[in-house]
């Protein structure tokens, strides 16, 4: 681990000013990624901003719109546990509850779960050739080892995924992201928030330079989705594994019939996958299995699969229908017992 200047500022404004001078300094909260990437030598920066100690970014407040915002630093295991999320947004509560550990959810923070680095063996690997440590130096998983990369969204520079599991339900919930840098405050649908790696690998987000998030709002009217919605998601174990393909599915179902649907996948891709057109696919449909399945192909068309990942494609398309079917019936998956039934 290289040596770094450790910054506590005492407000945003603060924060702003430090991450604009160096454009090497990195934001530090839970730093559940960011040590490891420190320690894996990936990551290198001149200076730690810790933005802990920053007042209103620790809490979750109504809206006046009727959602929620939820502050940068409310840990995933507060997000997952508030009653209003649980009751309201229960689908981002089962997201969260399917990742990682009750310690690392106890320290990660909803802004660092968004600004995760994709995962991706050799980016993790200092020692080896990688587009997103060193643009122009080449994609080894391309030809190596790609059990756990991407199927869609990928480029020739890139097939790395992105690890999220509470960032698939936020997209699937049509959530705003809220930053504030140089330029002031802004906001950033969900949809746009996370990259596909296209010819710069590197970049992950669409954040500029020195802007911070300082919160993530629900919107009142994903409230609809409370009922019929799950979390599936599909892994190589049980417990702490990042998916192999994860699906968030939500519908708002009136007599049998689909009214709206939104349908996302995780592990699939360089940030949450979502295509409206297949959750259109569903609008006035009957919530059965030939119409899951013809969305589940929509959602999946142009799929791409390596020499280890190729089952993928198949794993993601029966996860959809089966998804589907779990929303449909009110039946979520357990995030306890995690076998799926």
């Amino acid at each position: 681990m290289n040596r770094f200047n450790y910054l506590r500022p005492g407000n945003l404004d603060e924060a702003v000013h430090a991450l604009a001078a160096d454009p090497a300094a990195r934001v530090i909260a839970g730093g559940t990624n960011l040590i490891d990437l420190m320690k894996y030598n990936v990551e290198r920066p001149q200076s730690l901003v810790d933005v802990t100690r920053i007042a209103g970014l620790s809490t979750i407040e109504e809206t006046d719109g009727g959602g929620l915002r939820i502050g940068a630093l409310v840990p995933n295991t507060g997000v997952a546990y508030d009653p209003r999320i649980e009751e309201r947004y229960p689908l981002l509560s089962s997201a969260i509850l399917a990742g990682a550990t009750p310690q690392l959810r106890n320290a990660a923070s909803t802004g660092g779960n968004l600004n995760q680095r994709t995962r991706c063996y050799y980016f993790y690997d200092a020692g080896t050739p990688c587009n997103k440590r060193e643009p122009g130096t080449g994609c080894p998983a391309i030809d190596g080892v790609n059990r756990i990369h991407a199927i869609l969204g990928q480029s020739e520079h890139c097939i790395a995924t992105h690890p999220s599991d509470m960032c698939v339900a936020l997209a699937a919930l049509e959530a705003v992201v809220h930053v504030t840098g140089p330029g002031g405050a802004r906001t950033i649908p969900m949809a746009e928030y996370h990259r596909l790696p296209g010819d710069r690998p590197e970049i992950d987000t669409t954040l500029a330079q020195g802007e911070i998030v300082t919160g993530v709002e629900l919107p009142a009217d994903a409230k609809g989705f409370a009922t019929n919605y799950t979390y599936l998601k599909l892994r190589d174990r049980l417990s702490y594994a990042f998916a192999l393909v994860s699906v968030a599915a939500a519908l708002d179902i009136d007599g049998g019939t689909v009214r709206r649907a939104r349908i996302v996948l995780g592990g699939v891709a360089h940030k949450p996958w979502r295509r409206p057109d297949a959750e259109n696919l569903l609008a006035g449909k009957p919530a059965g299995s030939d119409t899951f399945a013809a969305a589940a192909n929509l959602l999946l068309e142009g799929a791409k699969g390596y020499e280890h990942n190729a089952f993928k494609i198949e794993l993601a398309r029966k996860a959809i229908v089966r998804a589907l079917a779990q929303a449909a019936a009110s039946t979520p998956q357990s995030q306890v017992d995690k076998r799926i039934r």
